[in-house]
């Protein structure tokens, strides 16, 4: 039986985790406390970044943005996720459930075109450590983060846009703790082609346009480093990536696959999203504060001066 449209269904219902009342109380202490982690640590990053005036470089400043997109993305699934499984009917308005699938896919498109623009940097650092100043200017920064707030929102705005003329069929159950748009296609009852055709497109060269410029930008600055004489003068070099190739890793490694791979309801697909859109956030203030030797300096600095304070 077809409803209609969308505007006919009040709510979505969502059951991802488990039906277990014993399971849904351990997932929900589990799923609190790394959402007050990651809360607390790219806080803390942010905090830190905007405080200490020697951080105010162009590799802290994309830090701070990825801090806040962290913060963004994890707030758009965890406190719904976290008040259905403590609630007997695990629903989401259908309007939330719109904005919930625009917040997420935006936010993520916008943090791959920072992980990106982060590559950039590091390759003028180490590659043009003279003129790092002039290439990397205010202007600059700031003009790539707009443009990576813009792509990702226009992107999120035309998927987003297809979804709405979908009809969906009475069975409103989504196998799922969040609404993602690959999620909505598989209860629909319309012809889906088109909207997974504009997701894939969008996807493979979202991904791949963001991939190449990091690949791009890490082939010039290993060939760089490995012209370098001194052992530790490598080891400084590469330590200054570590941290950005491990943000990288773990997010296009779920975030991708999870749009690029077809909706069966796959334990996969909950495996990914959860990597990307509530691990990652937890693991990035995590990695770039304790490889991070300025970082960890003036988190140091940071506490002293508040517990002189208190006293």
């Amino acid at each position: 039986m077809v409803l209609g449209n969308h505007s006919t269904i009040t709510e979505f219902i969502l059951l991802g985790l488990s039906a277990d009342p014993h399971n849904q109380v351990i997932f929900f202490v589990l799923f609190l406390w790394i959402y007050l982690l990651t809360m607390t640590g790219n806080l803390m990053m942010i905090v830190v970044i905007r405080m200490e005036s020697h951080l105010h470089s162009p590799m802290y400043f994309f830090l701070s943005h990825l801090s806040f997109l962290d913060l963004c993305l994890t707030s758009v699934t965890v406190p719904k996720m976290l008040e259905n499984l403590l609630s007997e009917k695990k629903s989401i308005s259908v309007e939330g459930c719109f904005a919930q699938a625009f917040f997420l896919f935006s936010i993520a498109g916008t943090e791959a075109f920072v992980l990106s623009a982060m590559a950039y940097d590091r390759y003028n650092a180490i590659r043009h450590p003279l003129l790092y100043g002039q290439l990397m200017s205010k202007q600059l920064c700031r003009g790539l983060v707009w443009v990576a707030w813009g792509l990702g929102f226009l992107d999120a705005f035309i998927n987003t846009l297809t979804t709405l003329n979908l009809d969906f069929c009475e069975a409103h159950v989504m196998p799922h703790f969040s609404c993602e748009l690959p999620s909505l296609f598989s209860l629909s009852c319309s012809d889906i082609s088109i909207n997974f055709s504009v997701l894939g497109f969008s996807a493979i060269v979202h991904a791949s346009g963001t991939l190449f410029l990091i690949f791009f930008s890490y082939a010039r600055i290993v060939s760089t480093i490995l012209s370098i004489s001194s052992t530790s003068g490598r080891s400084k070099a590469f330590s200054t990536c570590s941290s950005h190739l491990t943000a990288v890793s773990f997010f296009y490694g779920s975030a991708s696959l999870r749009y690029l791979m077809p909706t069966s309801s796959s334990p996969l697909e909950l495996i990914f999203s959860i990597q990307y859109s509530v691990v990652t956030p937890l693991v990035n203030p995590l990695v770039y504060s304790l490889k991070n030797k300025e970082v960890k300096e003036a988190l140091k600095r940071m506490l002293q001066k508040g517990s002189q304070n208190l006293r």
